[in-house]
């Protein structure tokens, strides 16, 4: 039986002047998924989770949040109502300390001061070296340390539909081994995660569901596990390596 859907999309398509950069996506996120959008450098994965956030114009097609239609709605509403993205530029305040870094992501759900301090206790026992740190600058962190802050961030919204764009990115192999695992727990805890990673190894690994995106359009989708095994993913995304391994 197949979940709830959280988020549905349908037939999406962005333009850049009169080039059209997706066209006519169709992607669905049920309710407690880890569902991947993986493809090459250029396919559209960031125009695609830039989109879904209403970060861009030019944007056409269906976007149904929890069943409800959204038309054009502010950025700041959307995350009001629990849709939160972490860009691939993480963004961070880099003057500002790590603690307030966090507090910056409950503003919009104008918590208590007493929930507030609850949410920062939750992420500090999520990421132990963010606590550690806690009035460090986020300007000295190291790149995993700052993708920690930005997915904490993001947390401290209480987000329904995490949407994550490349948390990989330059980081080392260690580092990503121990986000796909905070990845993975935090769809335990019940939150939807939309994943857009170009390590398709590690993404169809902790996914349920994936989309394989190339030019601008869905090439592929299905069962993340079967996918992982498909031999156009392996031979493209994987690497001889994981068919002999297979």
């Amino acid at each position: 039986m197949e979940p709830t859907p959280i988020l549905e999309i349908s037939d999406l398509r962005v333009s850049y002047g009169k080039v059209e950069a997706l066209h006519g996506i169709d992607i669905k996120v049920g309710a407690g998924q880890i569902v991947t959008v993986i493809g090459p450098n250029g396919a559209g994965k960031t125009t695609l989770l830039t989109a879904i956030a209403g970060l861009l114009s030019n944007v056409s097609g269906t976007l149904r949040y929890h069943g409800k239609l959204r038309l054009d709605e502010e950025v700041e509403e959307m995350v009001a109502s629990g849709m939160v993205l972490v860009p691939e530029t993480r963004e961070l305040f880099t003057d500002m300390s790590i603690e307030d870094n966090l507090m910056l992501g409950a503003y919009i759900r104008r918590e208590s001061a007493r929930e507030r301090d609850g949410l920062l206790k939750s992420v500090f026992q999520l990421f132990p070296r963010l606590e550690e740190r806690r009035n460090q600058q986020a300007a000295t962190l190291s790149g995993g340390e700052r993708q920690m802050l930005a997915i904490g961030r993001a947390l401290m919204a209480r987000p329904k539909l995490l949407m994550l764009d490349e948390p990989s990115l330059g980081l080392a192999p260690r580092i990503v081994k121990d986000i796909f695992e905070i990845i993975a727990n935090l769809r335990r805890s019940g939150t939807s995660i939309l994943l857009v990673e170009q390590n398709a190894r590690a993404a169809l690994h902790v996914a349920d569901f994936a989309y394989v995106l190339e030019t601008g359009a869905v090439s592929l989708q299905g069962n993340a596990a079967e996918l992982a095994n498909d031999p156009r993913v392996i031979e493209t995304y994987l690497g001889l390596g994981a068919r002999r391994a297979t």
